[in-house]
């Protein structure tokens, strides 16, 4: 079986750097945006419009485990997001079981369970997500006055594009309102299609408190302890 690594994360912890930087430490293929732009090409939706469905919960009262025999009534809103959620658990299931793989997000942690993932989950305290959050700005902004498509692209991803407007304009406690609604988005989604606690430590095998540790260097000690359970294991099978 393959080895599987899924990364949960705080806005602005880190998690998606840790993960990147975990792969390229062990190897491993590494999954995030390239998920959504995987569904958009099966659904023929734009993947900015499939980005705004898998990181929101469906403004649903009852969660994705209550009967649908109790709401017969058709409800488009409703099947295309329940569409586009079956292409993304199809998708990450033939991710995990094509090679060893590290992915960020998406509720990977609970639709690999059977096929037993390291769970980790990246946090930190509101100053450090601050401070990480406008410094990836400041790059992207330097990146796009220098002309550098590539760079802009790869600092898009990791997230700080999804504050809408310049975070440069924006004060701290504007920022943090806009850090918390997104955190809050992302436990809504994960807990209506898990039935489980967003960021709850029964749920993960690894936390990572970035607040005083850089993610890559949180990567080079998570990369050693996953070696070393992985050798400990090979020595009792």
């Amino acid at each position: 079986m393959n080895r599987i690594i899924t990364v949960g994360r705080e806005f602005g912890s880190g998690g998606r750097e840790l993960g990147r930087r975990l792969s390229e430490a062990l190897s491993f293929a590494y999954y995030d945006q390239e998920i959504i732009e995987e569904i958009a090409k099966e659904t023929s939706l734009s993947a900015e419009y499939v980005r705004t469905i898998v990181e929101k919960r469906p403004f649903f009262s009852y969660p994705i485990h209550t009967a649908r025999t109790l709401y017969p009534q058709a409800n488009p809103v409703l099947d295309q997001n329940m569409e586009i959620y079956s292409k993304q658990h199809k998708i990450i299931k033939a991710l995990a079981e094509k090679s060893d793989c590290i992915i960020v997000g998406r509720c990977a942690d609970y639709i690999l369970r059977d096929m037993d993932p390291f769970r980790i989950f990246v946090y930190a305290d509101t100053d450090s997500k601050i401070k990480r959050t406008r410094e990836k700005a400041a790059a992207q902004a330097q990146a796009a006055a220098a002309g550098d498509v590539q760079e802009i692209k790869d600092i898009s991803k990791e997230g700080s594009s999804r504050l809408d407007d310049d975070v440069a304009t924006i004060n701290d406690k504007e920022l943090k309102r806009r850090m918390d609604r997104i955190d809050k988005e992302r436990a809504r989604y994960y807990e209506f299609y898990t039935g489980q606690k967003w960021g709850a430590r029964e749920n993960y095998d690894l936390l990572i408190n970035t607040t005083n540790i850089s993610p890559a260097d949180a990567a080079k000690n998570t990369a050693m302890l996953f070696q070393a359970q992985a050798e400990r294991e090979e020595k009792r099978a």
